[in-house]
């Protein structure tokens, strides 16, 4: 493919604001990355959060690559050049025109928001597969392609790797990708080059503030996802939408798509009916634009009737009847690190979940206040050189929701997990004064705090470990370490002779 044909794909979307040399030399491979340059390959130059990608042109010349494609001014490169007014746009745009545009060959699934995305994603692909069709999963636990698993580097990947991504789903033959879609990836333009189908709004609560620094900025980024789907040639388009949270119904009012929202507490297309939540699942009646249908699912606690009816909504409007819905939902037994048991014997409950915002927390306490039988213990840390806005946030809901409470680290990476602690203690002493008959105590190693919680335990007990969830590693300083909270409470377990 050559340069010229490549640059096409930015019309109408990026700047061209000079190009110098052969445009008609081919080009093989595609990077962002000057490491990653060999013979016949467009280096594209970003300017990072923390590298420029400016700065690495020479070694990419090094390299052997044979054009640049840059933001900024190049001097002394002689090379066939473009200079583009957004390099970072550009460079989804050319990975998807390099790709051969996947996302227009396959039906694509974008599910957004704080909370929820990998409980709605998981969901929504048992679902569709329940139509038959082969389908591919992009988000925080894994990639799977067909009956490849990959491990997740984030998220939402960026921008070349998810095209090349999208581009071995359909040589594979899927033809659904339902992907996570991170507030990250749509400021950062990751996404650019992909027309989505379907978009799902989940909820918007406090977090990385440190990264969008307003709440404002935040949403709007997130926003992106539903403006977006006026652009390309597809039909049969859909934003699902939660109007129970109130940055909902601002997504209503800008999507240009049609809007099937969905609520257990206001009026909305989707409902859940008639509630019961129990250790063991839930169950509710979904009244939809179909009509009314039970479901009966494994899944624990009120966030995941909402999961569920996203999750319902992106399959109905995909072609799947109820029946089929209830009988895939039912299949489905849990989602990695979201409530995920740890059984091996013990007379109480030991459940790990990924929850690291004070809402998910909130949602995590809340579904086990719904269904105890004896004291919530629970175990929680919030990572470093992350938003510290919503530490002490964190250290209020455990103590307003948990009658033990044990705090810990969790990521701390390069910040001081005392200092961590101290400030999360903030809103945990504040909470108290309501509280005073709650306890807690600081346990900053990870492994300890852990077998504090499961030596506290008592039959009927339940202690929720929340913060990592499907995560295996703690990053300590810039080093990441084996750690699996499931294999530790496991491990708490068996030594410290809890069973029956």
């Amino acid at each position: 493919m050559t340069l010229a044909t490549l640059l096409q794909a930015l019309e109408g979307q990026v700047k061209i604001l000079d190009r110098r040399g052969n445009l008609n030399v081919s080009i093989n491979s595609i990077t962002d990355d000057s490491r990653s340059v060999s013979t016949d390959s467009l280096f594209v130059a970003v300017k990072g959060e923390r590298v420029d990608g400016h700065e690495f042109i020479p070694a990419a010349v090094r390299g052997g690559m044979v054009a640049l494609v840059s933001q900024q001014p190049v001097s002394g490169v002689s090379l066939p050049f473009a200079r583009v007014d957004d390099s970072r746009k550009a460079l989804g745009l050319l990975g998807s025109r390099f790709y051969g545009h996947p996302s227009s060959h396959i039906r694509m699934i974008g599910v957004t928001g704080t909370n929820g995305k990998t409980t709605t994603t998981y969901v929504c692909k048992t679902l569709l597969e329940a139509l038959g069709r082969p389908v591919g999963l992009i988000g925080t636990v894994v990639y799977q392609i067909g009956e490849r698993t990959i491990p997740a580097t984030h998220t939402t990947p960026g921008s070349l790797e998810l095209q090349q991504l999208l581009a071995t789903m359909v040589a594979d033959r899927c033809t659904t990708a339902v992907m996570e879609v991170s507030s990250h990836a749509l400021a950062q333009d990751r996404t650019s080059g992909c027309e989505y189908d379907v978009a799902v709004f989940s909820n918007l609560t406090q977090d990385h503030l440190d990264f969008h620094k307003t709440m404002e900025e935040y949403f709007q980024a997130k926003l992106r996802l539903f403006t977006g789907l006026q652009r390309g040639q597809k039909a049969n388009k859909r934003a699902i939408i939660n109007v129970d949270d109130p940055y909902g119904s601002r997504i209503v009012e800008r999507s240009p798509a049609p809007v099937w929202t969905y609520a257990l507490k206001t009026k909305a297309d989707l409902r859940a009916e008639a509630v019961r939540l129990s250790l063991h699942g839930t169950t509710f009646t979904a009244a939809t634009p179909v009509g009314s249908f039970s479901i009966e699912s494994h899944l624990v606690g009120e966030h995941n009737v909402y999961n569920l009816l996203a999750a319902i909504g992106v399959a109905l409007h995909e072609g799947a009847t109820p029946a089929q819905i209830c009988e895939a939902v039912a299949r489905i037994m849990n989602v990695p690190g979201r409530f995920e048991r740890v059984i091996a014997g013990q007379p109480f409950t030991v459940a790990v979940d990924y929850a690291h915002t004070e809402d998910a927390l909130v949602r995590l306490l809340m579904a086990a206040q719904a269904v105890k039988t004896g004291r919530i213990i629970t175990v929680f840390g919030c990572g470093g050189d992350r938003d510290r806005g919503k530490r002490p946030k964190m250290g209020e809901a455990a103590v307003r929701y948990s009658d033990v409470v044990i705090l810990t680290s969790d990521n701390p990476r390069t910040e001081d997990p005392l200092s961590i602690l101290e400030q999360v203690e903030v809103g945990v002493i504040e909470t108290l004064r309501q509280r005073p008959h709650v306890r807690y105590k600081k346990v900053p190693d990870r492994r300890e705090a852990i077998e504090e919680a499961v030596r506290e335990a008592q039959s009927a007990d339940m202690v929720l470990i929340a913060g990592k969830g499907h995560e295996d590693y703690q990053i300590i300083g810039t080093k990441k370490i084996h750690f699996d909270d499931r294999e530790v409470a496991r491990n708490a377990i068996e030594r410290l002779g809890t069973r029956v």
